[in-house]
């Protein structure tokens, strides 16, 4: 399955020239992939409260075309694999024509907080990227 989210490329993400800043396409990917757990019912905040949480391991990214201000955009984003403590994501941003403009690949871990360590991604969200309907 493929998700989609909206994003509105706004001033403040734009260099002197008018296009997308190279970071921000990141926070764009990231947002995309914190939206998709809510989708499935998971909560950064509860995450959080068990000392847990994703942090991103490895990125590959290619930077195809540049956005502008006031483009409206699609992020996608699909979970490529999942692994006992480790999600990959690919991800996509997309313009209204359907012409890529950004690429990624991340690989996220899933962590302990306090003992920043890798530890299990629970079963209750494998069980939802696996079986769940989005």
């Amino acid at each position: 399955m493929t998700f989609e989210w909206p994003v509105t490329v706004y001033y403040e993400d734009t260099d002197a020239g008018g296009v997308v800043y190279h970071s921000n396409y990141l926070k764009y990917f990231e947002r995309a992939r914190t939206e998709l757990l809510r989708t499935i019912g998971v909560s950064q905040q509860r995450l959080l409260e068990q000392k847990l949480g994703f942090v991103v391991r490895h990125m590959d990214i290619d930077f195809l075309h540049g956005a502008r201000l006031d483009d409206h955009l699609k992020v996608l984003t699909r979970v490529e694999e999942i692994k006992k403590a480790s999600l990959t994501f690919c991800q996509e941003i997309v313009n209204p024509e359907g012409r890529s403009l950004c690429k990624t690949m991340v690989k996220v871990a899933c962590i302990d907080n306090e003992k920043m360590r890798p530890t299990a991604i629970p079963q209750s969200i494998i069980t939802e990227f696996t079986h769940g309907d989005r």
